[in-house]
Parts: C-alpha cells; structure tokens; sequence
C-alpha cells in the first residue's frame, strides 16, 4: 500500500457501522485498517421490490449515514441479503421461519448480496458484491441440529457459510466467500482505496 494512504489511515478516525462480530471480524483483514465499532440503530424497511442489490445498498446508506451524523470520520456500513426467486431473506424470527428458509435454499443456488457504503463528510460511495451460493438437498439431521444450535436467528436467510454444522450442505460458492459471511473484503479495500 502506498505510503500516503497509511498516512491518511494513521490520521483518520474509520467506523465500521455494524453490531456484528462476523464484520468485525472481516474487517479486521484489512491488515492497513483499524477500525472502531459503533452500531447504527436505523430500521430496516422491509423489501419492497425492484432490483435486491439497489436494496442492500440503501441499507448500507441508511446505516452509514446515521453513524455519520453522530460522529466524525469515515464511516462504513453494510447489509448482507439472501435472494432467491425474487424474494429477499432477512433473518428468520423464529426455528420455524429458520427451518422454512433452509427448505427453501437446499438442492438450489441462491445469491448473497452484501450492500456496502464508504461515507464521510465530504462524499458517499456505495457499491454491491454478489456472491452465489449452492447448498445441497435437503437432510433432516443436518438442518435440525443448525437450527438447535441457534445460529441461523441472527443471519440473513437463516445461515452463515462459516458455521461448521452447516458445512455438510454447502456444494459450491461461486464469488467471494467474505461476502456471503458480511463483508466483501476485497471490494471494500478497493473503495477505501480510492475514497482515500
């Protein structure tokens, strides 16, 4: 990395606007970044429609910016959905809901879309990475003992790629692994890159 973009770094206050640890921790590759932690507490308006990608987008905006409002820096913020015919996945409010996106997705390809937005001040930039992601059919043993352990309430469509009960059904990622657990790494140090 050039010098002058670690000397902007070293002098830069950059805040990752997200309660997640996975982010945390996915941020925490960019060997050239420190980054401090403050969640944005903006409400996420269901999907209404139209392009999923322009949706995640603005839900990394949202984020982004209500952080930005509240404190100095460079912000940066980011969704993560599930899409699959046409219809967007959150994360399941319950074991039933978890259990029903997990029927949904087995024996099929999905995309993993991750919103990301780099804003301070002076300018906004905001981008998508789209990763997809195929999972294999569906197995009772496999998917009742993911849902017991409790992992799928608190991730979009109801899973996380790095979650080793789930490995067994997960046939092929095609695209960028990070992305599908939250963060686009390689995408993201780009942006940072040239917003520098």
């Amino acid at each position: 990395m050039p010098a002058r973009i670690r000397k902007i770094l070293r002098s830069c206050n950059v805040i990752l606007a997200s309660a997640s640890p996975r982010r945390a921790e996915l941020i925490g590759k960019i060997p050239w970044l420190s980054a401090t932690v403050f969640p944005s507490h903006v409400q996420e308006p269901p999907y209404g429609g139209g392009d999923p990608s322009v949706y995640a987008r603005d839900l990394a905006v949202r984020k982004a910016t209500d952080v930005l409002a509240r404190v100095e820096g460079i912000v940066i913020g980011a969704d993560t959905i599930v899409t699959i015919d046409g219809r967007v996945l959150g994360k399941p409010a319950d074991t039933a809901e978890a259990e029903a996106m997990l029927r949904l997705l087995c024996g099929r390809t999905h995309a993993v879309i991750t919103g990301y937005c780099v804003a301070s001040r002076a300018k906004i930039v905001e981008n998508s990475v789209k990763t997809y992601v195929t999972f294999r059919a569906f197995d009772e043993k496999i998917v009742y003992n993911y849902i017991r352990s409790g992992s799928p309430l608190d991730k979009a469509g109801g899973y996380g790629l790095q979650d080793p009960l789930l490995a067994p059904l997960i046939a092929d990622v095609t695209g960028d692994r990070d992305n599908v657990i939250g963060l686009p790494v390689a995408a993201l140090k780009k942006t940072l890159k040239e917003f520098l």
